[in-house]
């Protein structure tokens, strides 16, 4: 089942009462986990372009989800890299990437095998 995303703020978001200080994917089957910001930062220096590594890693987490939410942080700052994009489009999964505020929306309404990328800050 998937978890109801409540509230974002800067620096973090409430999924089912519980606050996270950190950047956090939700699988399909509602577990809620670290983003792995890592995988991008390696890659562009910043975990504000989404690397191809970081959307293989999210893909295989999802166990091939039929749709990606990327909330884009509170003021819309990240964004995919063009070979994030390509690796998705080529899976079937098409991506909703919107501010953090307003993907909440999204994601509380999403059905199916959703999965969700949720940055807390910028």
């Amino acid at each position: 089942m998937k978890p109801r995303v409540d509230k974002t703020e800067f620096g973090s978001i409430t999924v089912e009462g519980t606050v996270f200080e950190h950047d956090v994917i939700i699988r399909p089957d509602g577990q809620v986990k670290k983003r792995k910001k890592k995988l991008s930062k390696e890659v562009y220096g910043t975990s504000h372009i989404i690397s191809l590594q970081e959307a293989e890693y999210v893909w295989e987490q999802g166990a091939e989800p039929d749709r990606l939410i990327v909330g884009s942080g509170q003021y819309g700052n990240v964004a995919l890299s063009p070979e994030a994009a390509v690796y998705l489009k080529r899976k079937g999964c098409p991506v909703e990437l919107l501010p953090t505020p307003a993907v909440i929306d999204v994601w509380n309404e999403a059905t199916g095998s959703a999965m969700g990328l949720f940055h807390v800050t910028c």
